[in-house]
């Protein structure tokens, strides 16, 4: 179970989130949203820490993440699998490195088994035999397919995924859902997604979380929010339909 409790976090004078408590349900898809600039993915990374709150607690498993240094978040940062907004793969490096660049820094495997676990990776996206290419020769599709790869080369217990359909075509983010959907089953991860994506939240949202403000304004399920009278949710549904439905025709 990850729980964070009474979160703030300020640049500046900027407060980006303002005492946010919330529990992400344990081997489920927990969805992230909210309109640009509410907060999601400042959230996200205080989570995961890669920005450190101005005040509150993060919590994996009981155990207070935030009260932690370098060396005693390692336990918990190995079980962690991350994919980012732009997948941020290494342009340098091909397919099969960029999956492998995770075991080099935190194993001790042998370079047959790094390779192997790659290749399972691989298949298990559906890019197998993609290994020697590199970033730049992959669709928006591809690249967001090694990233979940990649995220999940070091078996994690813990999956955070940053706006996983930006950019791509319906058709594409369908698949991307269905894949984080499968693979939060199979491998009985606790899943956390930044999305602004309507059609997510309907399709694979077990719990939602939806912040305004940098406020948490609601929570519940995805059955729950066609029922629910909170006036900004219903205009952020509202808004997201309206403009799938506009690109749908263009």
């Amino acid at each position: 179970m990850i729980e964070v409790k009474d979160i703030y976090k300020t640049f500046g004078d900027n407060e980006v989130l303002k005492g946010i408590s919330a529990t992400f349900h344990t081997r489920k898809n927990n969805l992230i949203i909210g309109g640009s600039g509410s907060g999601k993915t400042t959230l996200l990374k205080c989570i995961v820490g890669l920005h450190e709150p101005t005040k509150g607690q993060v919590f994996f498993e009981e155990q207070n993440f935030t009260e932690m240094d370098f060396t005693e978040r390692v336990p918990i940062r190995t079980q962690i699998g991350m994919l980012f907004q732009n997948s941020a793969l290494f342009d340098s490096m091909t397919v099969e490195e960029n999956i492998m660049f995770p075991l080099n820094l935190f194993t001790k495997q042998s370079k047959e088994e790094k390779l192997e676990r790659a290749n399972f990776c691989l298949e298990r996206v559906n890019l197998k035999g993609k290994n020697k290419l590199y970033p730049a020769e992959l669709s928006g599709g591809m690249k967001k397919r090694v990233g979940i790869a990649r995220a999940i080369s070091m078996q994690p217990k813990y999956l955070f995924v940053d706006e996983p359909n930006s950019g791509l075509d319906p058709k594409t983010s369908i698949l991307i859902d269905e894949l984080i959907d499968e693979l939060t089953t199979e491998y009985e991860m606790t899943t956390v997604v930044v999305t602004h994506d309507m059609n997510s939240v309907m399709g694979i949202g077990d719990h939602i979380i939806f912040l305004h403000q940098g406020q948490k304004w609601w929570e519940g399920s995805s059955k729950e929010i066609a029922h629910t009278d909170n006036k900004e949710l219903n205009d952020f549904v509202f808004a997201s339909k309206f403009m799938q439905a506009a690109k749908s025709k263009l």
